[in-house]
């Protein structure tokens, strides 16, 4: 029986490392350490698709066009939070509560109306206040995009947990120019 392996590949083994000295023999590391340099940090991961969508909703919101039809046409807003009673929006529409507050936005960028807005909205809120008037105009200077403070107040009110309805005003108060906000 022949045999495989054994000390033959134990001499090949020994040979052969005794070829590879023999062929480094004369070699001189290279200038340094002889370590290898330190492999940098890698970057934290990052949720680019995250960043993108806010990014996105940022410039939808900041280019406020009426994705409603409703909004570019001029035509009257109406809100109301689920639960609200469809009486409670009638009274609204007609005027029967009385309106406590008042902001006016004309003249104020996209930006500065939305933070007027808000703030609006939160000193309303301390004080107890029910019943608002949001004054934004119909969006006569503003061209081809219509009526651009319109569509971001109705944006920020569906936005804010505390409104429960709003409607567009009676024409003594602004007409489609202007919001009734009811507040709980």
């Amino acid at each position: 029986m022949a045999q495989t392996g054994g000390d033959d590949d134990a001499d090949d083994a020994g040979e052969g490392a005794r070829l590879f000295r023999d062929a480094v023999r004369g070699v001189k590391p290279l200038a340094g350490s002889g370590a290898h340099a330190p492999r940098r940090p890698k970057p934290r991961a990052r949720a680019h698709f995250t960043r993108a969508d806010r990014a996105a909703v940022l410039q939808e919101s900041l280019a406020a066009e009426p994705s409603d039809p409703a909004l570019a046409g001029g035509e009257e807003l109406v809100y109301q939070r689920p639960g609200v009673q469809p009486s409670v929006v009638r009274r609204l529409r007609r005027g029967e509560y009385r309106v406590e507050r008042e902001i006016d936005l004309h003249g104020l960028t996209v930006a500065e109306a939305k933070q007027a807005l808000r703030q609006f909205l939160i000193d309303a809120l301390d004080r107890e206040v029910r019943c608002v008037r949001i004054v934004h105009g119909k969006g006569l200077r503003s061209g081809h995009r219509g009526p651009v403070l319109k569509a971001a107040v109705s944006a920020v009110l569906r936005r804010t947990g505390a409104v429960l309805a709003f409607v567009s005003a009676r024409p003594a108060d602004g007409g489609t120019g202007a919001v009734y906000v009811l507040l709980g």
